[in-house]
Order: structure tokens, then C-alpha cells, then sequence
């Protein structure tokens, strides 16, 4: 890819990669090069994180308030699908330490204010929209099971009754497809936006061509990833002080290990 903007300004369009045969080998690998990179650059990683755990808290703070707390549950399902984009600057960092590039803050939140130009946004709204739908699909399903009757029950009692128990299979079942699409689209196309020149539909279809390619390997990692995620978020979100960070930086290694 070519370094140098063409006389309008802008670089010019990069070729398209094609997507790799990776193992379980190559996830133990990135893993722990996203370990060595948070190690490595904590305060960053300390920094992106809290944006995202601050969200977490003023949401369940919300639906507290509001006296509507169960709300929370398929948030807190859904909140995990926007950690790609939360982990954008995470990818700046990684990127610069692999090639020894100065690690400043205003270099970094310099290339991340500059993505405002570039695709990521598309791409922000893409997993925006997707989120926002499953909210509205959740809504959907709570109240084919539960109508309009007022709650009389504790969140708990209410989940283990027949019709709760039955709402959260039905909703898993969707919410799952709904999220291992979203993956499949978007596992490698953030970091792939930040480091080249491609639109953000070519990158969501090497995403998927990715996915396809190794569907064993990376249902693997979409399990790490959403295990992970929501280990991190039972202790009032601060475990994801940890786990974003670590799983941010080791998605960029994964993009470089699988796409060339």
C-alpha cells in the first residue's frame, strides 16, 4: 500500500486481502501478544476502557432509577457488540508498537479523531444499528411473553417463572444469530478500516470470507471473546478494565495473522 496522498489528499484505495487458514495455536498467540501490548501500554489501554465502562454504568444506573431495571438484562446482552469500535484506539495502540512509532497521546488520539474522515464511522453505524435493533427484538420478545401486565414480581422470580424461562431461551436463540452475524462482519473490518484504504463493505465481506474460511477457529474465538466480555462485566463492569483492553489489542494481532 502506498504511503503517499494522491493530489486531491487522500491515499489511494489499497488492494483487498485475502483472509488466511489460522489454528488454535494463532488465537493462544494473539492472545498473548494483546497481553504483552497491554502490559506494555497500560494507561491506554486503562483509558478506552473506562469510556466503555462508564456507558455500562449510566445505562444500568438509568433502567435503576427508572424503577425498570430487568431492562438491563438485554442490554447487557447486546452492550458487548459495541466493544469493536470501543477498542478502535486500542488498535492505534497495538499498531504503533509493532512498528516502533512514537506512543503519545496526541498521536493517538490524533489518528482516532482523524477515522471521523475515513470509514470507521460507516462501520460505527453498521454496529449502532445492529445493536439498537436487537434492543428493539428483546422489547419485542418480552412483551409477546409477559404482554402488558404490570411486574410483581423480583427480576429473579420473574425469570425463573414458565414464561421467563421460555423468553430467555427464545431470546437467546435469537440474540445469538443476531450477534454471530454481527461478528462474522465486523471480527476483523475495524482494524482492517484503521490500517488501510478499503470501504467498509469490501471489509465487512473479508470479514465474513475470514469467518468462512475458518469456522471452527473463530466460533472458538467469538466464545472467548463473549465469555470474556461478560466475565468482565459482572463485577460492575470492572473486570472489563482488563478484558477489553487485552481482547482489543489481540483482535489487531488476530487481523495481522489472518490478513494479507
Amino acid at each position: 500500500m502506498s504511503d503517499q496522498p494522491t493530489s486531491a489528499g487522500y491515499l489511494p484505495p489499497s488492494p483487498i486481502p485475502e483472509p488466511q487458514t489460522i489454528s488454535l495455536a494463532d488465537l493462544a498467540d494473539v492472545l498473548r501478544a494483546g497481553l504483552l501490548d497491554f502490559r506494555r501500554a497500560p494507561v491506554f489501554g486503562v483509558a478506552f476502557s473506562l469510556v466503555y465502562v462508564l456507558g455500562g454504568l449510566v445505562l444500568y444506573a438509568i433502567f435503576l432509577a427508572s424503577g425498570q431495571s430487568w431492562w438491563f438484562i438485554p442490554i447487557a446482552v447486546g452492550f458487548p457488540l459495541l466493544a469493536p469500535f470501543a477498542a478502535t484506539g486500542l488498535y492505534e495502540v497495538s499498531r504503533r508498537l509493532e512498528k516502533g512509532a512514537p506512543l503519545t497521546w496526541g498521536a493517538v488520539a490524533g489518528c482516532v479523531f482523524a477515522q471521523k474522515d475515513r470509514q470507521i464511522p460507516s462501520m460505527a453505524m453498521v454496529i449502532m444499528l445492529a445493536f439498537m435493533f436487537w434492543v428493539f427484538v428483546a422489547h419485542t420478545i418480552f412483551a409477546l411473553f409477559f404482554g402488558m401486565r404490570p411486574i410483581t414480581t423480583s427480576t429473579l422470580d420473574m425469570l425463573l417463572s414458565g414464561p421467563g424461562l421460555m423468553m430467555l431461551l427464545v431470546g437467546g436463540v435469537i440474540g445469538g444469530l443476531m450477534a454471530g452475524v454481527l461478528f462474522a462482519l465486523t471480527v476483523v473490518s475495524l482494524p482492517l478500516l484503521l490500517d488501510r484504504e478499503v470501504d467498509f463493505i469490501s471489509a465487512m465481506i473479508v470479514s465474513f470470507k475470514l469467518v468462512m474460511t475458518n469456522p471452527g477457529v473463530m466460533t472458538v474465538w467469538a466464545l472467548i471473546i463473549a465469555v470474556s466480555l461478560f466475565a468482565g462485566m459482572l463485577p460492575f463492569f470492572v473486570g472489563l478494565f482488563l478484558v477489553l483492553p487485552v481482547l482489543g489489542h489481540a483482535s489487531w494481532h488476530l487481523y495481522r495473522k489472518a490478513l494479507v
